[in-house]
């Protein structure tokens, strides 16, 4: 199901038939660096990884992470979305991309068009986004879409904070 699309890439729903990009995903070193093991290794465990994240995410909420599809090639080359994180009272933006596909500005026009698509679709008047303190590239994109540091927090079962970042609307009531 396509989510959005901008004028090089296709945002759809993620299934269990990218089992195999995933794997690829949760494993590139900067993933394990930024966000962590998900002790994804084999195709089954991509398969339960999507079905206990998207997919249960997409039933709970109605939204979730995106594969993003780069239309001249037809290949995914990263996910990007919106999630209802344990812990976080607002939604969360997230995005990664595959090593290949890092420094072509891909993030930063998925990220965008995801912040639009909470904005305008789903009528969310706050939207936040945690990162590693060490990821200035993704810090980068979530600053030149709008976003700024707010504070440092902790999710549950994390041990130490990480920094939240936090888009509102103008004119929002506290």
């Amino acid at each position: 199901m396509t989510i959005l699309e901008t004028p090089r890439l296709t945002l759809r729903r993620l299934t269990l038939d990218d089992a195999p990009f995933i794997r690829d995903l949760v494993n590139d070193p900067a993933w394990l660096e930024h966000i962590g093991d998900r002790n994804v290794r084999t195709l089954e465990d991509a398969r339960d990884y999507l079905r206990k994240t998207a997919l249960a995410m997409y039933e709970r909420v109605g939204f979730g992470m995106n594969v993003v599809i780069e239309k001249s090639s037809g290949e995914p080359i990263g996910i990007c979305g919106l999630v209802q994180r344990d812990g976080l009272e607002d939604t969360d933006i997230g995005f990664a991309f595959l090593p290949r596909y890092r420094g072509q500005g891909f993030a930063l026009e998925s990220a965008r068009a995801v912040l639009d698509f909470g904005r305008k679709t789903l009528g969310l008047k706050r939207i936040v986004a945690i990162v590693s303190a060490a990821n200035a590239r993704s810090i980068r994109i979530l600053e030149e879409i709008g976003l700024h540091f707010e504070r440092m927090v902790r999710l549950p079962g994390d041990k130490g904070e990480i920094p939240l970042y936090a888009w509102e609307a103008a004119g929002r009531e506290p």
